[in-house]
């Protein structure tokens, strides 16, 4: 581990794209593509459909219903229904996070051969609970990230739309579905980071090296790596973040506008 620790300290975004290319080919960079399109597809629609699920539910308390024009209240709203709904979407999905993180872990040396190839490997190996290896580490990230995400999204888009109300709003979804992907991503990476270390122990026979828990796993990272291995790969992460997020939030407003442009059919009146 160690080693793997000196490694990191001597990588960059173009050393390792080269090393990739070199080590495993260019399709290399699309692997375990497949297991995460499988994992994104449910994890959007449960996020989504459960943040409004969750507003509703809030809406009804007595006090938050007639809050529309108080601003800190409703940001309190959407940032609560925010991390509902990361809670639910992460729970329900976290198999597939598994096994999509070891899938694209996987170097010269193929263990897992594919997404139920893995999660029967998994299964036996490691037990029904290794599915869910590192999920604390996972919900004590998505929780705040989806919170932080929709909230910084609604916000930014409420206000923009208030001020300039003629601008486009596909374009707005993007820009402001970025920015909420900036805000969320520098707020929760070291505990992204964490999550996708603890899911990686017991891969293909690897010895476990974080044993004390979520907090103990913290204070190995900035023992070895010091304080800035914590934010190690927050580069990337941004040059991802920025285009996927606003994309969805962008995706997710183009369909919900389309959806309500279609006439309800005589059966569902």
């Amino acid at each position: 581990m160690h080693s793997d620790v000196a490694t990191l300290r001597r990588a960059s975004i173009w050393h390792e794209a080269s090393r990739i290319v070199g080590e495993e080919g260019f399709r290399a960079f699309w692997k375990g593509n497949l297991v995460t399109i499988a994992h994104r597809l449910p994890y959007s629609s449960v996020s989504f459909y459960a943040y409004e699920r969750y507003k509703n539910l809030v809406q009804l308390i007595p006090g938050l219903e007639s809050q529309s024009e108080n601003v800190s209240a409703d940001l309190l709203v959407r940032f609560m229904c925010g991390g509902l709904a990361g809670i639910t979407a992460a729970t329900v999905t976290y198999p597939l996070d598994l096994v999509r993180t070891r899938l694209a872990a996987q170097t010269n040396v193929t263990y897992y051969r594919g997404i139920w190839h893995a999660l029967r490997t998994i299964s036996r190996e490691e037990g029904l609970l290794g599915l869910y290896k590192g999920l604390g580490a996972t919900l004590l990230g998505v929780g705040p990230s989806i919170a932080i995400s929709f909230s910084v999204y609604e916000t930014l888009r409420s206000s923009w739309q208030l001020q300039r109300p003629d601008h486009s709003t596909v374009l707005v979804s993007l820009a402001c579905g970025s920015l909420s992907g900036i805000a969320s991503s520098t707020a929760t990476f070291p505990i992204d980071l964490l999550r996708r270390r603890m899911q990686l122990e017991g891969a293909a026979g690897r010895a476990r090296v974080y044993k004390t828990g979520v907090f103990g796993a913290f204070k190995h990272i900035i023992r070895t790596e010091g304080v800035r291995g914590l934010y190690r790969g927050i580069l990337p992460e941004y040059y991802k973040v920025v285009p996927s997020v606003g994309i969805v939030f962008m995706t997710y407003e183009t369909m919900k506008k389309v959806l309500s442009d279609i006439p309800a059919s005589d059966n569902y009146k």
